[in-house]
Formats: structure tokens, sequence, C-alpha cells
């Protein structure tokens, strides 16, 4: 006999870590994103490395039951939360136990079992603070002295997404300047002759540029008196759109449409660009995209 289950569109989830849960939050949110007409109410427990502490988010977990996913390596909290979850028949994952088990069994080595080993005060995670750094000293070409050592250098017209790419690029470790197209004003020629960065041009289409125009001239409404009309007129900006990509491919640089891209998939295409080239490999045709 099949039990038909009842379907659920609103329903609570825990997220229940020993460190700071942002990998949890990451795997959580894209596993749910496949999900269509769902309401997730996320309740967030970071840092839990005691009893009294997992006590309290059991105790939530009571009150208002949903799936359970958790990151613990202490083997007595997870026996707990699970006895816990298990009582209340209501499931109860380890989201990084598949991967754990695949490292281990491919390498022959046994995880080391420390909470938040990813967020270790490493020479990686100084890396990564210096990055975020360089990303905001180097932002929107305010500053062009030491631009030499970016990873990476974004060039587009306004509102193409450079500054939230350059941020999501640093905080992987890796450094990214970005350098604005504007019209009738020529763009810097020593940063044309730099050799070691990668150059990736950002473009978008008309009706979307616009369109965040728009909305960014609503929100800086004192600043809107300067810009000028050509911000926003549709034959200046697809003109803009136009004199971008010909400098791009002038340059030789790979292209990225922006269009239909989050932040995080843009960012993925240039990581995959650095790594063919740090492999002294050129982007194929297939990976120059415009």
């Amino acid at each position: 006999m099949v039990v038909k289950r009842e379907k659920r569109h609103e329903f609570y989830i825990h997220l229940i870590s020993d460190a700071t849960g942002t990998t949890l939050q990451g795997l959580a949110r894209a596993a749910l994103a496949q999900f269509e007409n769902i309401t997730p109410t996320e309740r967030y427990w970071p840092l839990i490395r005691t009893h009294k502490q997992l006590n309290r988010a059991l105790d939530d977990v009571e009150k208002n039951p949903g799936l359970v996913f958790y990151t613990f390596v202490d083997s007595q909290l997870r026996r707990e939360l699970k006895a816990h979850c298990h009582k209340l028949n209501i499931p109860c994952v380890a989201v990084l136990d598949p991967i754990l088990k695949a490292v281990s069994s491919y390498t022959g080595l046994i995880a080391q079992g420390v909470p938040g080993a990813q967020h270790a005060l490493d020479e990686s995670y100084f890396k990564r603070v210096d990055a975020i750094d360089f990303a905001l000293g180097f932002d929107d070409g305010q500053n062009l002295t030491g631009i030499e050592d970016a990873d990476v250098i974004l060039v587009g017209v306004s509102r193409t997404s450079k500054t939230p790419t350059c941020v999501y690029l640093a905080r992987r470790g890796i450094r990214a300047a970005n350098i604005p197209l504007v019209p009738r004003v020529p763009f810097p020629d020593k940063v044309l002759e730099l050799k070691t960065p990668l150059f990736v041009g950002l473009t978008e289409s008309p009706d979307r540029l616009i369109q965040l125009r728009s909305s960014r001239l609503k929100m800086d409404s004192p600043q809107a008196s300067l810009f000028g009309n050509s911000y926003l007129d549709p034959e200046a900006v697809d003109e803009e759109i136009r004199d971008a990509t010909k400098f791009f491919r002038k340059n030789n640089w790979p292209i990225i449409d922006v269009t239909k891209k989050s932040v995080e998939e843009t960012a993925a295409e240039i990581m995959f660009l650095l790594q063919k080239r740090k492999g002294k490999n050129p982007p194929d045709k297939k990976d120059i995209l415009s």
C-alpha cells in the first residue's frame, strides 16, 4: 500500500551548525531552489558547540517542526540531534557527510573533525581579506596606482554589475578591480598596456540596462541631475553598448553578457577563464561569450 504524502508548500527549515553556517545555508538554498511554489521559513542556528546551545535550537525545532539540516563534527551532539528529530518524526540530514565520505574513500585519509575548519585564520583567510580590501580600493576606476597587481580587471558601461562581481570574486581570494566605460572619456592607456591581469568585458541588453539605471536614479534622486539625458535614452544606450562591445573585441578580451546572469554565475565564468589562463591555455572561442 502506497501512502500518499500531503504536499507542503509552506514549511520550516532549521539550519544547525557548529560553525558560521554559511556553507550549510548555501547548500540548503541550492536544493530549495529546485522546487517551485514553496515558501520555506529559515531558522538559522550557527556556532552550536555545547549541549546547552543545542537545546535552545531543539526547543525551537519542537515548537516549529520542519526539515533539519546540520553540520556537526561532535559525535555526541550529532546523536542528540538525530535522536530528538527521530522522536519528532522529522527529517534530519547531515549535509556534508556524503562529501566527507567520498573524499575520505578516495584519499584514504580521515577528516580532521574541526568545527569551522574552512574559516581558519590561515594564509587563504588573509588572502581573502586582502582581496576584499583590494576590490574596494580599486572600485569604479577611482584608483589606478597599483592596479597592475589585479588578477582580473572588469570593464563595462554603467550598471553591468562590475562592483558586486568584484566583491564576490574577492571573497574567493581573487584580486578584482573594475573600470567603467564612460562615453567620450578615453580609457586609460597605461591600463591597456598591462599584461598580467585578465581583462573581461561585461555587457548587458539595452532594455535591462535602462531598467537598472532608472531604478538607481530613483534611489539616488539628489544625484540624478549629474547624469545627462543620454544615460536613459534608448538610442544612446544602444550605441553605448555597441561601442563597448567593439572596444572589447578590438582588445581581444573575453565578453560576458550579464543580462540573465546572477553575480555568482558571472563570477563562475570569470573564475573558469582565470583557471584556463593559469593552465597556460587560452580560452576557446566557446568560452568567450558575446
